[in-house]
């Protein structure tokens, strides 16, 4: 045990260590061994290491004090097979609040012995998070059983033989289904349901009775009551989450995935594993998905886009800086993440063809590489060791205070007590090593796309996954963003396909090239929240996105020029997005290099008037012309190609030709209804 970094600190944990344990009754299992703890001399070690590094350790510690002593004596293994057996238990007609406490209690058990496995040394990196994975398999399934069971009392669900075949089941993404979770991980979940193998009674569909479910499951596993919580539950991964319910039917994920579903989410099932529930549903469910998942020819299209979301990360191939102090270890640069990153990418584009990289653990993705040739066995090692230095350090840092948590402390006081806390004998020694490790995996990171451009612009700019990037939220508000969170938000949604204009796998991927350009454009004109506001709101109006985005992407002037518009005129903002159709005309010298005199405007406007079949049609004629022409010149007087001295004549010319053609048209129209008027016809002054 590394000696405490708080030595005060300690000292006060083991006065309330005495206190806690003189209340014990002597009879209590393991009372004897908690009262020798603190007199023995590697007892007392343990406990001054427990609460000088670590307030949450030193809390666990005294709340069950005999089992830490059990614990100490009996062996770790033990202990951990005890506690992983309590969070399984479920007894008929047990209530929820009991079967809740049970399970905070084995979360306390299972958080102390990985906790004393971890930072002894005493079990490698892949049974640290495969025992809190497995917590969080049995948890869940004590949970959904429960609710099952519950609901089939209540008469509002029918069980075919029992609650594994009920068609209901979680899958367990991330770190979680590939049993690599982390001290204080959410677990990442997606509850889905077969609607032929469901039988819901009463007034709900299967539908909304799963949903109701899935919702007290979050609260069974997610609610803090005097006895903690089991885990934070992210239901996040699922389709399109912000437009779907929390539990959605098998038949309508597998029509998300097939029509819209995108590369990060493929990414993303790589890990996907049944974790709860109907294990036979779940795995023809994924079963179903190797085809989306495992593509056997990938075209040259989609493997931009695979490279373009690894390209939206500012990789530096050695040359940049990192700050320790406050970095992200999973999210920044050289951090977990880009290892993750390292292995998918590259079993999403050679896995369809190759069946040996279809792992869902990091190592052991590392390790197929290596087998297929696909990298250097070296380069493995050195990524497989960065991996474990790193999850490591994680741990560590979300041990102190329960927190999930992935940034390094800002202070230097902070910074030094998390290097005692390692196993260092001072904050340079940790530093020294950890700069080593980031910079060894930005060099590996970033040598997959050697000679590819970079999408990233002035800094991170990803919105893969359901969660804010900190380095993404740091360019927004370098671009000029305000509110960067919600700009995240609204550019993932653009991906989810809920647009006619984002609806093809071709608009997603051309619109994945252009994000970067888009939000450095927007973020240049006067009101950059607005300005996306307002294309926020054209992208919805489009009627496809291919043609546009093309345009777009042939014609960055023309990206600029929309951008102004959206930033610094709103009415011309929203007659742009009404009317697509005038990027053809933006595309036309004409529209920006003059502007035609009266005489032109007249002829025009006639020509089109001809093909007005009524007065109504007339008027609607009339209405576009006038429209497109304020367009014109509200464009040209924002770009500065005119100023108001000649807008002004050109706005009258403009109004000149509408009365023109239009003064004849009321009068017939006048005459039909009312009658002619005798002598001198219509005047109007203006």
């Amino acid at each position: 045990m590394p000696p405490p970094a708080v030595p005060a600190q300690a000292k006060i944990g083991l006065e309330h260590w005495a206190e806690r344990v003189a209340r014990m009754a002597p009879d209590l299992p393991g009372a004897q061994a908690a009262l020798g703890l603190a007199t023995d001399a590697n007892g007392r070690r343990l406990l001054e290491s427990l609460f000088g590094n670590s307030p949450y350790l030193g809390q666990l510690a005294l709340t069950d004090p005999a089992f830490l002593a059990q614990a100490i004596s009996g062996g770790l293994d033990s202990a951990a097979a005890d506690a992983l057996a309590l969070a399984s238990q479920i007894a008929a007609g047990e209530n929820q609040t009991t079967i809740m406490a049970r399970l905070r209690q084995a979360k306390r058990r299972v958080a102390l012995v990985t906790a004393l496995a971890d930072v002894t040394g005493a079990w490698p990196l892949d049974r640290i998070t495969a025992t809190l994975s497995i917590l969080a398999e049995n948890s869940l399934n004590t949970t959904v059983q429960h609710l099952l069971l519950d609901a089939q009392g209540k008469g509002l669900l029918r069980l075919n033989g029992d609650t594994a075949n009920a068609g209901y089941f979680i899958l367990g993404m991330g770190k979680l289904g590939a049993r690599e979770l982390n001290y204080s991980s959410d677990i990442d979940l997606i509850a889905l349901y077969d609607g032929d193998k469901a039988e819901a009674c009463g007034l709900d569909t299967p539908g909304q009775f799963f949903v109701r479910l899935t919702r007290e499951l979050v609260k069974m596993m997610n609610e803090r009551t005097a006895d903690g919580y089991v885990f934070r539950t992210d239901l996040r991964l699922r389709p399109d989450p912000g437009s779907t319910p929390l539990a959605m039917s098998v038949l309508a994920a597998e029509t998300y995935y097939e029509s819209v579903g995108q590369n990060w989410e493929r990414a993303a099932m790589i890990k996907a594993r049944t974790v709860a529930g109907d294990q036979e549903s779940g795995a023809a469910f994924l079963k179903a998905l190797v085809p989306y998942v495992w593509r056997k020819s990938l075209d040259f299209a989609a493997i931009q886009d695979i490279h373009s979301i690894k390209r939206q990360i500012n990789a530096y191939r050695g040359g940049g800086t990192i700050a320790v102090h406050g970095h992200n270890i999973k999210l920044g640069r050289g951090g977990i993440r880009e290892i993750e990153f390292f292995a998918q990418t590259q079993q999403l584009i050679y896995g369809g063809r190759m069946p040996g990289l279809r792992v869902n653990g990091t190592v052991a993705a590392l390790r197929a590489l290596t087998d297929e040739e696909l990298i250097e066995p070296r380069t493995a090692q050195e990524l497989v060791a960065a991996y474990g230095f790193l999850r490591r350090v994680e741990h560590r840092l979300q041990m102190i205070a329960d927190e999930q948590t992935h940034s390094l402390p800002s202070s230097d006081e902070k910074l030094h007590e998390l290097a005692i806390f390692l196993g260092y004998d001072s904050a340079d020694s940790f530093t020294e090593e950890l700069l080593q490790q980031l910079r060894l995996v930005e060099r590996h990171y970033a040598h997959l796309f050697e000679d590819a451009p970079s999408l990233s612009g002035p800094g991170n700019l990803v919105f893969t996954g359901a969660e804010d990037d900190p380095d993404t939220i740091a360019t927004l508000r370098s671009l000029g963003f305000a509110d960067a969170s919600r700009t995240a938000a609204m550019v993932r949604q653009w991906h989810h396909g809920r647009y006619r204009a984002t609806i093809t796998a071709r608009s997603r991927e051309l619109l994945t090239e252009l994000v970067p350009t888009i939000l450095k454009e927007l973020g240049t004109t006067a009101d950059p929240d607005g300005a996306l506001m307002r294309f926020d709101a054209f992208m919805a109006r489009l009627p496809a996105g291919i043609q546009l985005f093309s345009l777009f992407y042939a014609n960055p002037g023309l990206l600029r020029l929309v951008a102004t518009i959206m930033g610094s005129a709103p009415r011309l903002a929203e007659h742009l997005g009404r009317k697509p159709a005038l990027f053809d005309a933006l595309l036309h010298s004409d529209m920006l290099d003059s502007l035609p005199d009266e005489q032109t405007l007249r002829a025009d406007l006639a020509a089109q008037m001809k093909t007005a079949t009524d007065f109504q049609d007339a008027l609607d004629i009339t209405r576009r012309w006038m429209n497109d022409r304020r367009f014109q010149i509200g464009v040209q007087l924002l770009t500065r190609r005119i100023d108001q001295d000649r807008a002004g004549p050109a706005l009258t010319a403009a109004a000149d030709a509408v009365l023109n053609e239009l003064i004849p048209r009321v009068q017939a129209e006048f005459a039909k209804q009312h009658g002619e008027f005798a002598g001198p016809s219509l005047a109007v002054v203006a």
